[in-house]
Protein backbone atom coordinates (compact mmCIF):
# COMPACT_ATOMS: atom_id res chain seq x y z
CA UNK A 1 0.00 0.00 0.00
CA UNK A 2 1.68 3.17 -1.05
CA UNK A 3 0.52 6.73 -1.48
CA UNK A 4 0.65 8.11 -5.00
CA UNK A 5 4.31 8.63 -5.86
CA UNK A 6 5.35 11.85 -7.52
CA UNK A 7 2.36 13.78 -6.19
CA UNK A 8 2.53 16.43 -3.52
CA UNK A 9 1.35 15.05 -0.21
CA UNK A 10 -1.72 16.69 1.30
CA UNK A 11 -2.35 16.54 5.03
CA UNK A 12 -5.72 14.98 5.78
CA UNK A 13 -5.32 14.63 9.56
CA UNK A 14 -3.18 16.65 11.97
CA UNK A 15 -2.82 15.61 15.61
CA UNK A 16 -1.20 18.30 17.78
CA UNK A 17 -0.04 17.79 21.38
CA UNK A 18 -2.86 15.32 22.07
CA UNK A 19 -3.45 14.25 25.67
CA UNK A 20 -6.07 11.85 26.97
CA UNK A 21 -6.03 11.56 30.75
CA UNK A 22 -8.61 9.49 32.62
CA UNK A 23 -9.28 10.81 36.13
CA UNK A 24 -9.22 8.50 39.15
CA UNK A 25 -11.74 9.28 41.90
CA UNK A 26 -11.77 7.71 45.34
CA UNK A 27 -13.77 7.87 48.52
CA UNK A 28 -17.38 8.66 49.30
CA UNK A 29 -17.03 12.23 48.04
CA UNK A 30 -15.18 11.03 44.91
CA UNK A 31 -12.03 13.07 45.37
CA UNK A 32 -9.81 13.41 42.30
CA UNK A 33 -6.69 11.51 43.33
CA UNK A 34 -4.73 11.06 40.10
CA UNK A 35 -4.95 10.58 36.32
CA UNK A 36 -4.21 7.69 34.01
CA UNK A 37 -2.11 9.39 31.34
CA UNK A 38 -3.08 7.09 28.48
CA UNK A 39 -1.95 9.54 25.80
CA UNK A 40 0.49 12.16 27.02
CA UNK A 41 1.25 14.79 24.41
CA UNK A 42 1.70 13.33 20.91
CA UNK A 43 1.80 14.98 17.50
CA UNK A 44 1.72 13.50 14.01
CA UNK A 45 0.21 14.02 10.56
CA UNK A 46 -1.52 11.60 8.22
CA UNK A 47 -1.38 12.36 4.51
CA UNK A 48 -4.23 11.72 2.12
CA UNK A 49 -4.05 8.27 0.52
CA UNK A 50 -1.40 6.82 2.85
CA UNK A 51 -1.39 4.31 5.69
CA UNK A 52 0.26 5.37 8.93
CA UNK A 53 1.08 2.41 11.18
CA UNK A 54 0.95 2.95 14.94
CA UNK A 55 2.77 0.23 16.90
CA UNK A 56 3.77 -0.46 20.48
CA UNK A 57 3.24 -2.78 23.42
CA UNK A 58 -0.21 -3.44 24.86
CA UNK A 59 -1.33 -0.56 27.05
CA UNK A 60 0.86 2.07 25.41
CA UNK A 61 -2.13 4.18 24.30
CA UNK A 62 -2.54 3.14 20.65
CA UNK A 63 -6.27 2.37 20.77
CA UNK A 64 -6.96 5.39 22.97
CA UNK A 65 -5.29 7.54 20.32
CA UNK A 66 -7.55 6.12 17.64
CA UNK A 67 -10.67 6.64 19.72
CA UNK A 68 -9.61 10.17 20.60
CA UNK A 69 -9.26 11.00 16.91
CA UNK A 70 -12.87 9.91 16.40
CA UNK A 71 -13.86 11.77 19.59
CA UNK A 72 -15.11 8.55 21.18
CA UNK A 73 -12.78 9.66 23.97
CA UNK A 74 -12.80 13.42 24.27
CA UNK A 75 -9.18 14.65 24.51
CA UNK A 76 -8.03 16.35 27.69
CA UNK A 77 -5.96 18.83 25.67
CA UNK A 78 -4.66 19.12 22.13
CA UNK A 79 -6.10 19.36 18.64
CA UNK A 80 -7.32 16.86 16.05
CA UNK A 81 -7.62 18.62 12.69
CA UNK A 82 -9.46 16.86 9.87
CA UNK A 83 -9.15 18.83 6.63
CA UNK A 84 -8.32 21.83 8.79
CA UNK A 85 -11.34 21.55 11.11
CA UNK A 86 -10.64 20.91 14.80
CA UNK A 87 -12.78 17.95 15.86
CA UNK A 88 -12.15 18.66 19.55
CA UNK A 89 -14.23 21.83 19.24
CA UNK A 90 -17.11 20.21 17.33
CA UNK A 91 -20.11 18.89 19.25
CA UNK A 92 -23.61 17.55 18.79
CA UNK A 93 -25.09 17.49 15.31
CA UNK A 94 -21.98 19.00 13.73
CA UNK A 95 -19.81 16.22 15.14
CA UNK A 96 -22.27 13.59 13.93
CA UNK A 97 -22.03 15.01 10.39
CA UNK A 98 -18.23 15.06 10.59
CA UNK A 99 -18.22 11.36 11.45
CA UNK A 100 -19.30 10.61 7.89
CA UNK A 101 -15.71 11.38 6.92
CA UNK A 102 -14.02 9.29 9.60
CA UNK A 103 -14.91 5.73 10.58
CA UNK A 104 -13.45 2.87 12.62
CA UNK A 105 -12.88 -0.85 12.15
CA UNK A 106 -12.90 -2.42 15.60
CA UNK A 107 -10.59 -5.08 16.96
CA UNK A 108 -13.04 -7.80 17.93
CA UNK A 109 -15.49 -8.84 15.20
CA UNK A 110 -17.36 -10.95 17.76
CA UNK A 111 -18.08 -8.05 20.14
CA UNK A 112 -18.54 -5.19 17.67
CA UNK A 113 -21.58 -6.61 15.86
CA UNK A 114 -25.04 -6.63 17.44
CA UNK A 115 -26.11 -10.32 17.46
CA UNK A 116 -29.78 -9.34 17.20
CA UNK A 117 -29.35 -7.49 13.90
CA UNK A 118 -29.05 -9.00 10.45
CA UNK A 119 -26.02 -8.29 8.29
CA UNK A 120 -28.13 -6.02 6.11
CA UNK A 121 -29.27 -3.99 9.11
CA UNK A 122 -25.75 -3.75 10.51
CA UNK A 123 -24.27 -2.42 7.28
CA UNK A 124 -27.18 -0.08 6.52
CA UNK A 125 -27.34 1.38 10.03
CA UNK A 126 -24.79 4.18 9.26
CA UNK A 127 -26.85 5.10 6.19
CA UNK A 128 -29.95 5.43 8.35
CA UNK A 129 -28.11 7.41 11.04
CA UNK A 130 -26.94 9.92 8.44
CA UNK A 131 -30.27 9.80 6.56
CA UNK A 132 -28.70 8.72 3.27
CA UNK A 133 -30.98 7.36 0.56
CA UNK A 134 -34.31 5.59 0.74
CA UNK A 135 -35.01 1.97 1.65
CA UNK A 136 -34.40 0.58 -1.83
CA UNK A 137 -31.19 2.52 -2.44
CA UNK A 138 -29.86 1.48 0.95
CA UNK A 139 -30.52 -2.16 0.22
CA UNK A 140 -28.77 -1.79 -3.14
CA UNK A 141 -25.84 -0.10 -1.39
CA UNK A 142 -25.60 -2.95 1.14
CA UNK A 143 -25.52 -5.52 -1.68
CA UNK A 144 -22.69 -3.62 -3.36
CA UNK A 145 -20.71 -3.26 -0.14
CA UNK A 146 -21.02 -6.97 0.62
CA UNK A 147 -19.69 -7.77 -2.84
CA UNK A 148 -16.85 -5.25 -2.39
CA UNK A 149 -15.64 -6.97 0.80
CA UNK A 150 -15.99 -10.50 -0.60
CA UNK A 151 -19.28 -11.58 0.97
CA UNK A 152 -22.23 -13.15 -0.83
CA UNK A 153 -24.97 -10.49 -1.08
CA UNK A 154 -27.55 -13.27 -0.76
CA UNK A 155 -26.52 -13.56 2.91
CA UNK A 156 -27.99 -10.13 3.68
CA UNK A 157 -30.67 -11.56 6.02
CA UNK A 158 -28.32 -13.76 8.04
CA UNK A 159 -27.13 -12.98 11.57
CA UNK A 160 -23.52 -12.52 12.78
CA UNK A 161 -23.39 -15.91 14.54
CA UNK A 162 -23.81 -17.59 11.14
CA UNK A 163 -20.45 -16.22 9.96
CA UNK A 164 -16.82 -17.04 10.74
CA UNK A 165 -14.49 -14.53 12.42
CA UNK A 166 -12.97 -13.43 9.13
CA UNK A 167 -16.40 -12.97 7.57
CA UNK A 168 -17.54 -10.94 10.56
CA UNK A 169 -14.58 -8.64 10.19
CA UNK A 170 -15.52 -8.19 6.53
CA UNK A 171 -18.95 -7.12 7.73
CA UNK A 172 -17.26 -4.58 10.00
CA UNK A 173 -15.22 -3.29 7.06
CA UNK A 174 -18.38 -2.97 4.93
CA UNK A 175 -20.11 -1.06 7.72
CA UNK A 176 -17.17 1.36 7.98
CA UNK A 177 -17.30 1.96 4.21
CA UNK A 178 -21.06 2.53 4.07
CA UNK A 179 -20.98 6.34 4.32
CA UNK A 180 -17.98 6.81 1.98
CA UNK A 181 -15.45 8.01 4.58
CA UNK A 182 -12.10 9.51 3.63
CA UNK A 183 -10.27 8.32 6.77
CA UNK A 184 -10.54 5.00 8.63
CA UNK A 185 -9.00 4.07 11.97
CA UNK A 186 -8.16 0.34 11.90
CA UNK A 187 -7.87 -0.67 15.56
CA UNK A 188 -5.94 -3.96 15.46
CA UNK A 189 -8.43 -5.35 12.93
CA UNK A 190 -6.69 -8.73 12.55
CA UNK A 191 -5.44 -9.50 16.05
CA UNK A 192 -8.53 -11.57 16.94
CA UNK A 193 -8.38 -13.62 13.73
CA UNK A 194 -6.64 -16.85 12.81
CA UNK A 195 -3.26 -16.37 11.15
CA UNK A 196 -4.58 -17.98 7.96
CA UNK A 197 -7.28 -15.29 7.72
CA UNK A 198 -5.16 -12.28 8.65
CA UNK A 199 -3.48 -12.00 5.25
CA UNK A 200 -6.87 -12.03 3.53
CA UNK A 201 -8.11 -9.07 5.57
CA UNK A 202 -4.84 -7.16 5.05
CA UNK A 203 -5.05 -7.69 1.28
CA UNK A 204 -8.72 -6.66 1.34
CA UNK A 205 -7.87 -3.40 3.10
CA UNK A 206 -5.18 -2.73 0.50
CA UNK A 207 -7.56 -3.35 -2.40
CA UNK A 208 -10.24 -1.13 -0.86
CA UNK A 209 -7.72 1.64 -0.28
CA UNK A 210 -6.79 1.65 -3.96
CA UNK A 211 -10.42 1.44 -5.09
CA UNK A 212 -11.92 4.10 -2.82
CA UNK A 213 -8.82 6.31 -2.23
CA UNK A 214 -8.91 5.71 1.52
CA UNK A 215 -6.52 6.89 4.20
CA UNK A 216 -5.76 4.59 7.14
CA UNK A 217 -4.40 4.83 10.65
CA UNK A 218 -3.45 1.19 11.19
CA UNK A 219 -3.01 0.28 14.86
CA UNK A 220 -1.23 -2.99 15.62
CA UNK A 221 1.42 -4.68 17.73
CA UNK A 222 2.64 -7.06 15.01
CA UNK A 223 5.48 -5.22 13.29
CA UNK A 224 5.69 -7.62 10.36
CA UNK A 225 2.05 -6.87 9.48
CA UNK A 226 2.58 -3.14 9.91
CA UNK A 227 5.58 -3.21 7.60
CA UNK A 228 3.50 -4.87 4.89
CA UNK A 229 0.61 -2.42 5.01
CA UNK A 230 2.07 0.95 6.07
CA UNK A 231 3.80 3.80 4.28
CA UNK A 232 5.08 5.36 7.50
CA UNK A 233 5.30 3.97 11.03
CA UNK A 234 5.05 5.63 14.45
CA UNK A 235 6.41 3.76 17.48
CA UNK A 236 4.55 4.46 20.73
CA UNK A 237 5.52 3.79 24.36
CA UNK A 238 3.66 4.71 27.52
CA UNK A 239 1.56 7.45 25.95
CA UNK A 240 4.42 8.99 23.92
CA UNK A 241 5.58 8.59 20.34
CA UNK A 242 9.25 7.62 20.41
CA UNK A 243 10.01 7.54 16.68
CA UNK A 244 8.29 8.17 13.35
CA UNK A 245 9.74 7.47 9.90
CA UNK A 246 9.06 5.98 6.50
CA UNK A 247 8.53 2.23 6.69
CA UNK A 248 11.80 1.12 5.10
CA UNK A 249 13.81 3.79 6.89
CA UNK A 250 12.52 2.67 10.27
CA UNK A 251 13.12 -1.02 9.63
CA UNK A 252 16.61 -0.57 8.20
CA UNK A 253 17.84 2.38 10.32
CA UNK A 254 15.97 2.54 13.65
CA UNK A 255 17.35 5.18 16.02
CA UNK A 256 15.43 4.92 19.28
CA UNK A 257 16.39 2.06 21.62
CA UNK A 258 12.75 1.03 21.97
CA UNK A 259 12.33 0.77 18.19
CA UNK A 260 15.48 -1.35 17.98
CA UNK A 261 14.20 -3.67 20.72
CA UNK A 262 10.84 -4.14 19.02
CA UNK A 263 12.40 -4.82 15.63
CA UNK A 264 14.87 -7.31 17.09
CA UNK A 265 11.89 -9.46 18.10
CA UNK A 266 10.53 -9.69 14.54
CA UNK A 267 11.58 -13.03 13.03
CA UNK A 268 13.29 -13.02 9.64
CA UNK A 269 12.60 -16.02 7.35
CA UNK A 270 16.29 -16.54 6.64
CA UNK A 271 18.15 -18.89 9.04
CA UNK A 272 21.56 -17.38 8.22
CA UNK A 273 20.50 -13.80 8.96
CA UNK A 274 18.41 -14.89 11.93
CA UNK A 275 21.37 -16.69 13.52
CA UNK A 276 23.58 -13.61 13.22
CA UNK A 277 21.04 -11.19 14.68
CA UNK A 278 21.23 -10.13 18.30
CA UNK A 279 18.00 -10.06 20.25
CA UNK A 280 17.59 -7.00 22.49
CA UNK A 281 15.91 -7.97 25.76
CA UNK A 282 14.40 -5.09 27.69
CA UNK A 283 14.74 -5.37 31.44
CA UNK A 284 12.14 -4.30 33.98
CA UNK A 285 8.43 -3.70 33.63
CA UNK A 286 6.51 -0.96 31.86
CA UNK A 287 5.89 1.84 34.41
CA UNK A 288 2.33 2.74 35.32
CA UNK A 289 0.69 5.46 33.21
CA UNK A 290 -0.66 6.92 36.46
CA UNK A 291 2.85 7.99 37.45
CA UNK A 292 5.20 7.77 34.44
CA UNK A 293 8.90 8.38 35.08
CA UNK A 294 10.25 11.93 34.77
CA UNK A 295 12.26 12.81 31.70
CA UNK A 296 12.04 10.20 28.96
CA UNK A 297 9.29 7.67 29.67
CA UNK A 298 11.56 4.91 28.38
CA UNK A 299 14.52 5.82 30.62
CA UNK A 300 13.78 3.10 33.21
CA UNK A 301 14.30 0.35 30.60
CA UNK A 302 16.69 1.95 28.12
CA UNK A 303 20.21 0.43 28.00
CA UNK A 304 21.64 3.81 26.89
CA UNK A 305 19.89 6.00 29.48
CA UNK A 306 21.96 8.80 31.03
CA UNK A 307 21.19 11.25 33.81
CA UNK A 308 19.67 13.74 31.34
CA UNK A 309 17.26 11.06 30.14
CA UNK A 310 15.91 10.62 33.68
CA UNK A 311 15.53 14.33 34.35
CA UNK A 312 14.58 16.09 31.12
CA UNK A 313 11.96 15.15 28.56
CA UNK A 314 13.58 14.71 25.13
CA UNK A 315 12.67 17.08 22.33
CA UNK A 316 10.61 15.71 19.44
CA UNK A 317 12.82 16.58 16.48
CA UNK A 318 13.62 15.68 12.90
CA UNK A 319 17.02 13.96 12.73
CA UNK A 320 16.84 13.04 9.05
CA UNK A 321 14.54 13.50 6.07
CA UNK A 322 11.05 12.69 7.43
CA UNK A 323 12.62 10.80 10.34
CA UNK A 324 11.50 12.06 13.75
CA UNK A 325 12.65 10.83 17.15
CA UNK A 326 12.45 11.81 20.83
CA UNK A 327 15.82 10.81 22.29
CA UNK A 328 18.69 12.56 24.07
CA UNK A 329 21.22 10.05 22.73
CA UNK A 330 20.98 11.10 19.09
Amino acid sequence: MSADAGQEKVKLLEVKDLRVWFPIFRGVVQRHMADVKAVDGISFDVYRGETLGLVGESGCGKSTTGRAILQLHRPTTGQVLLDGQDLTKVKGESLRRMRRQIQMIFQDPYASLNPRMTVGSLISEPLEVHNLGDRDSRRERVHQLMADVGLNPNFINRYPHEFSGGQRQRIGVARALAVNPSFIVCDEPISALDVSIQAQIINLLGDLQEKFHLTYLFIAHDLSVVRHISNRIAVMYLGKIMELADRDELYHHPIHSYSKALLSAVPIPDPVIEEQRKRIILEGDVPTPINPPPGCHFSTRCPRAASACREQEPEWREVGPKHWVACHQV
